[in-house]
Formats: structure tokens, sequence, C-alpha cells
């Protein structure tokens, strides 16, 4: 038995189905292959307002009735955007299933984006960027993007700015989705225990219908990072710190040791590096940590910590010596296979989470073409060699290389 079972549509819409035996819900989405990077100057934050827009109306169901069509039955429905992808997902008890697929494709291709609705949704989104704003560990990652993505789509904030948010009409969700639906780069995941003939003939139901829509757009590959140095006085209890860099692509062959040094360095393991030096050791942090997120043509490393403003320069050097230790000694044998046991074990954590899988599923078929088994990314991780980790932490962790953005309390 396969483990997926793929449809290709002839409007060019893809599924991919997970069979998972024994479970009672059913999980199912659509990842949909546009983000804020694809938004031209005047429509910055127009994708994640259309995401909210699509729950406010579609030609047969108010907003109200979005909403109750599966919290009524115990479900639920959400979606959220990031900067090249936007979600929309349901879970529902597996007898449910149909109620759900209808309700994601009804708002999806169908929403009408009332005028009324776009006034309060704007007031909410307001709401959320100042609630961002008012979270300092929240607003430093997304002014770092900008640092790190200096004057490219990627480092635009998802939410646009208080200006752009107020301009946007119902005309400007229409256009947006004309100038980037593409029936090709979107696909439909769901993970589930009912069989995939009986699924399959929901699918034909309610997707083979939808109209094919074709666009050729060119995302602006990011070129030319420059290290830049900010420090800001905000108001703030503590100072706040974010380092990092330019990384690697999703589809790069390094990606996964990559991934496994900013782990090992300050993963969400509490035995991190950075974890253990700064917060076990010495006290200085409530948490810290360290992160690597792939898009399809660059990438980002960043590390991020709070703490008091006195001991920020002792944290900063405690940061730059576990980065040294990383540089200069190559890991040993324990602590090699320690970093690949802790990473595989994660990767079926997250796997044995259904609604995680079946978005994972989606956004895979979608960047690559295929969803790779877990038996075939263990065999990678099983050959990263210690030389690999050590190569990779002197060329993306040098002083040279990394930027830093740092908010200081107002005294």
């Amino acid at each position: 038995m396969e483990e997926f079972d793929f449809t290709l549509f002839d409007n060019g819409i893809r599924s991919v189905y997970k069979h998972i035996p024994h479970t009672q819900l059913f999980h199912c989405g659509f990842v949909l292959d546009i983000g804020s990077r694809d938004e031209k100057q005047h429509q910055l934050g127009l994708a994640h307002f259309w995401e909210h827009m699509a729950f406010k109306g579609t030609q047969k169901r108010k907003a109200f009735h979005i909403l109750n069509r599966l919290e009524s039955v115990g479900g639920e429905i959400n979606a959220y955007t990031t900067k090249e992808k936007i979600y929309f997902y349901a879970s529902v008890l597996s007898k449910h299933h149909e109620r759900a697929i209808e309700l994601l494709i009804d708002i999806l291709f169908s929403s009408t984006f009332p005028d009324s609705e776009a006034e309060k949704e704007r007031n909410v989104i307001l709401e959320e960027m100042a609630m961002y704003n008012d979270m300092p560990e929240e607003a430093i990652i997304d002014e770092f993007d900008g640092i790190i993505f200096k004057d490219h789509p990627l480092g635009n904030n998802i939410l646009g700015t208080e200006e752009s948010v107020n301009s946007f009409k119902k005309n400007d969700f229409e256009q947006f989705l004309k100038e980037n639906i593409d029936t090709e780069r979107i696909v439909f995941s769901a993970v589930g225990n009912i069989s995939s003939d009986k699924l399959n003939q929901k699918l034909k139901k309610y997707i083979a219908p939808i109209p094919k829509q074709k666009n050729t757009k060119h995302r602006l590959p990011f070129a030319n990072y420059q290290v830049q140095h900010i420090e800001k006085r905000k108001n703030t209890l503590q100072a706040h710190c974010a380092l990092g860099t330019e990384g690697l692509a999703l589809s790069h062959e390094d990606r996964l040791p990559l991934f496994m040094l900013t782990n090992i360095l300050g993963g969400p393991g509490l035995t991190s590096r950075l974890n253990m030096a700064l917060r076990e050791r010495n006290g200085l942090v409530y948490s810290i940590e360290a992160s690597y997120t792939p898009y399809l043509d660059t990438g980002i490393i960043g590390i991020y910590f709070g703490t008091d403003e006195k001991r920020l320069q002792k944290c900063i050097r405690i940061v730059h010596r576990e980065i040294d230790k990383l540089k200069e000694k190559k890991l040993g044998t324990t602590q090699l296979n320690q970093a690949k046991e802790q990473i595989m074990g994660n990767m079926v954590m997250a796997e044995e989470r259904n609604s995680s899988l079946m978005q994972i599923m989606g956004k895979s078929l979608l960047d690559s073409g295929k969803i790779q088994s877990l038996e075939a990314l263990f065999e990678q991780i099983k050959e990263i060699k210690a030389s690999k980790i050590q190569a990779l932490a002197n060329e993306y962790f040098s002083k040279e290389t990394l930027s830093s953005l740092i908010y200081l309390p107002n005294n």
C-alpha cells in the first residue's frame, strides 16, 4: 500500500491524502503558493488581509454561517499567512469530512469581500498590529527580517503597515487574487481514517468544477545581503537582541546540516548550547533560541534573547563564545549522534500531530513536487558529518557575517 494517495485534477489542483487508521478526526486544508513576498509596494499586508476576509462572506454564506458551519459539529476552521504561503485548514470528526471540504472551497473560491465586513476586519488587523508592537520579542523578529532582507519583499511585515491596511477595498482583494491565484500552485492535503476512494469521490465533486486559473509570476530573488548593526530605544523593561544572517534556500543540499547546527546551538531543547550557557549556568535569560527558516531561494538564520540591559554585553559575549566552540572544535561522535537523534525524534513527534502533518504534506508537495518519507530524511540525517557542522558554523556564524538589532529600554 502506498503511503500517500495523490490526485491531479484537470484544473491543475493537486491533492495528497494519508490514511491514518484508528483516528476519529479528519484534518484537511489548502496550501496556496501565495505569500507576503508576492505583494507589490502598495499591497503590503494584502495577502494577510485577504486571508481574514475569506471568512467574511461568500456567495451563499454570511460570516456567522461560515464560522458556525464546523463549530456546530465540534470542528474548527482556521488560516494563516507566511512570507510564501497561505494556509486554510479544518479539523472535524471523520463523519463530517465532506462538510469541511465544501466549506474550505467555498471561502477560497467564492468570497465576496463585503465592504462592511472589510471595515470591521480592518480594525481587527490594526489591533493585531498593535498587539505585536506591544510584544518586543515579536516585534524585533519582524523588524530583523527587514534588516536581513533590506529593500526586498521578504523583509516586509506580513501584517503590512497602518497606512496600507487602511487603504484596502473590495477591488484590491479581487485584483490581488486575479494576479496571484494559479490552480497549478494549489494543493489540497488531508489525513484521516476514511478510504481513499471515498475521499476522491468527494474531491472530484467539489474540486473538479473549479475553473482553471493560470498566472505566471516571477518572484524577485534576494541578493546582496549586507551586514548591519542597529540599536534603538524602546518602551520595554528588558533589552532585546536579535543576531543573524542570510541562510540557505530550501533546496540546498546543506539545508539539513544547517538546521542541525542551529538546533544544537539554540533549538527548543533545554540542553541546547545557548540555553545551558545563558540560562542554566548563568541565569542571565529566561529563554534564548536560535532558528533557521528556509525560503525557496534564500533563508534566514537568527538568534534571539531578552535580558536586563546591564547584562546585555555579557550575554552577547557568551553567545559568541558558544559559537566559537562550534567553529573551533568538531562535535564528538556521541555529541553528533545525540544531535541526530534529537532532530529525528522531533520530526517523528511533529508527524504524530496529524494536523501538522497535513500541512507539512501540502507544503512539501507544493515546494518540491514530492513528499519525502521520514525514513529517507533519516538516512540523510545519519550521513551528516561533524566536519560539515563545523564548516557551516564557520561560514554562517562569524562576527563578520552576523547582523544585529538591539532594543534598549527607555530609562
